[in-house]
């Protein structure tokens, strides 16, 4: 009898423990259950079944109304773009910090780096921890007149800028654009209807949002990264142990090949007249002016709040200088 019943203990102790009640998790897809984000999710939660914790996904078409569920606790953890869950985890908010990450070369070194058991503590902050890092894509400037292909010829252009984000509009300020407030919601309607010149957005706004028709014939996509986006998983500390949390990011990080065999797809899709691409040696001017405002937001100067956190734009900063060394950046006297 005592054999059976140290057995039966041994099994018990050994088989994941789901939780008595499911975690739930409010999920942003513009699309909604249908969507790509809220599938990837899916495929998230699976496996995370398979490791004790059950997750109860609902979804959202409204990316605030999300993350203010998630506030106002109606959910246990959210699934949102950095651009809106920032305030819960400024380190991990800052990889979509602009132009810092040029290449998906860099941006898979990065999260590999994040996804290590030592970069852990950087996970947590003021009582949220983030359970995982997903690609979502680049950012990419969607213009209504090709003519729109350098900083300078932004100066007085109407930009659809989300309201929420501090530091775009400090970039739209810089270049002498006008900022026009907008949301998730609304962005895509305004630039389709004219109402803005430019609007920022990965590659699947231009079918999933319809931007090909703000492009129209006159427009196009300005080939160059603004920013690398990512959907990202927070959830309030202590919902998952910090065991299972660790598993939980490897699990998204185990998610990046789908995630950009997506992205490569969606971009790939756009017509190649769609495209407006940038000449290197002005690729290279874009470049300085980002790291000037990068380093206006991270040390809140210029006319900047402090947006940006200083580890997170040290270790982007190594990244690029370990793939790209003969640049200039990576000799400044005010390397970031």
């Amino acid at each position: 009898m005592f054999r059976k019943t140290l057995a039966a203990m041994t099994l018990t102790l050994a088989a994941p423990v789901v939780a008595a009640e499911p975690v739930k998790m409010c999920v942003f897809d513009v699309i909604g259950a249908n969507g790509d984000v809220f599938n990837m999710v899916k495929d998230y939660a699976l496996e995370m079944k398979a490791l004790g914790v059950d997750f109860e996904l609902r979804p959202y078409t409204d990316e605030g109304v999300a993350v203010g569920d998630f506030n106002s606790g109606q959910c246990d953890a959210v699934a949102a773009t950095d651009l809106r869950t920032r305030p819960f985890n400024r380190f991990t908010g800052s990889i979509s910090a602009v132009g810092a990450i040029p290449t998906y070369d860099d941006l898979r070194t990065l999260l590999a780096t994040l996804a290590q058991a030592k970069a852990a503590p950087l996970m947590k902050e003021n009582g949220y921890e983030v359970l995982g890092i997903v690609p979502a894509g680049a950012g990419y400037l969607f213009v209504n007149d090709r003519s729109i292909d350098t900083a300078g010829e932004l100066a007085g252009k109407r930009m659809a800028t989300l309201d929420y984000q501090k530091d775009a509009i400090h970039m739209v300020n810089y270049i002498k654009a006008t900022v026009v407030p907008s949301d998730i919601t609304n962005f895509a309607g305004k630039f389709n209807n004219g109402s803005v010149d430019t609007a920022y957005a990965p590659a699947f706004a231009y079918e999933a949002l319809e931007l090909y028709k703000g492009i129209g014939d006159t427009g196009g996509i300005v080939d160059y990264p603004l920013a690398q986006l990512t959907i990202q998983i927070i959830a309030k500390d202590h919902v998952l142990d910090d065991a299972t949390a660790q598993q939980s990011r490897e699990v998204a990080w185990g998610m990046y090949g789908q995630a950009m065999d997506l992205v490569t797809r969606l971009e790939n899709a756009i017509p190649e007249e769609k495209w407006i691409r940038i000449p290197d040696n002005d690729v290279q001017g874009y470049q300085e002016m980002f790291r000037e405002n990068r380093i206006q937001l991270r040390d809140g100067i210029g006319g900047a709040s402090q947006v940006y956190h200083p580890k997170m734009l040290s270790l982007l900063s190594n990244i690029r200088c370990a793939s790209n060394p003969g640049s200039s950046e990576c000799t400044a006297g005010n390397r970031e």
